[in-house]
């Protein structure tokens, strides 16, 4: 399960940086839950094939994160934003996330 939430959250930082095919792809897996076989028939190809692309995407999203530390930035602004006091400027800066 912590991969799972690892995965979600290095995609909603780095989805842009993958074709449309690679987003539809995660986005059937871990969004709508369908299982590799399933998607293997809609998309007309190979079980394998799905199970190649989705290791593909999750070491793309891995090193995405290990050049840009996107994830590891926000969960470090976030620890900050716990400690200010001010409501408005709490509010202001969070909702930049």
């Amino acid at each position: 399960m912590d991969s799972f939430i690892y995965y979600n959250e290095l995609y909603d930082l780095y989805k842009n940086l993958l074709t449309s095919k690679q987003r539809m792809y995660f986005e059937d897996y871990y969004f709508n839950n369908l299982s590799l076989s399933e998607m293997a028939e809609n998309y007309n190809i190979s079980r394998n094939a799905i199970s190649r692309q989705l290791n593909t995407i999750r070491t793309y999203l891995e090193s995405y994160e290990q050049k840009l530390l996107l994830k590891e930035k926000k969960t470090i602004i976030n620890s900050c934003l716990k400690d200010i006091k001010n409501k408005d400027i709490y509010t202001k800066l969070s909702n930049l996330f």
